[in-house]
């Protein structure tokens, strides 16, 4: 972990990194301490209890994604929008490990945290088809890349290569971003 990183975010990282190498299952409040080598009360002062570290894990990844799109999405106007979020999430994709395995646990912990993804993905979409001029495009687009995104996380994915690669350059030109 880096060198100055708070206690707060140790914790979610040694978290977030159990539930990717150890499975959600096996995410403790002890076992991220240990991993986060932070005492227990030091875990507890920060997360009460397991509940709030999990939500904390759904509100990083949320935060994070929304950052990273956010990067550049000022410059960016039409299907350029669109075009950010097909890059970023196909970027994590092609990364080995699902970047998303925290918030997995977390929704595995407790059902009621998809409200604020649920909230997110609204917010996302609705942005995406504020800016485009073929909305047909950008639902196409997002139900693809998200039922990607899912059958990565939950091992289910059965796309070859190319196969994938057809897909997405299918729903590239759909929105004018091949």
């Amino acid at each position: 972990m880096a060198r100055g990183e708070s206690s707060r975010e140790k914790i979610l990282t040694a978290a977030s990194e159990l539930a990717m190498s150890d499975g959600a299952a096996h995410l403790s409040l002890d076992s991220v301490a240990a991993r986060a080598g932070v005492s227990k009360g030091g875990l507890l002062y920060n997360f009460p209890n397991k509940a709030a570290l999990m939500r904390a894990l759904v509100e990083r990844f949320l935060d994070e994604f929304r950052a990273e799109l956010d990067e550049k999405a000022d410059r960016l106007q039409g299907n350029d929008f669109a075009a950010r979020y097909m890059d970023q999430v196909v970027r994590t994709l092609d990364e080995k490990s699902p970047p998303s395995s925290g918030l997995l646990a977390a929704l595995a912990e407790d059902p009621c945290l998809l409200a604020p993804v649920k909230t997110f993905n609204r917010e996302l979409l609705d942005r995406m088809l504020q800016e485009t001029p073929d909305p047909g495009a950008v639902l196409t687009l997002f139900l693809v890349l998200e039922g990607m995104r899912a059958q990565q996380v939950f091992g289910t994915a059965i796309l070859g290569e190319e196969e994938r690669r057809l897909v997405l350059d299918k729903i590239a030109s759909m929105i004018g971003a091949a």
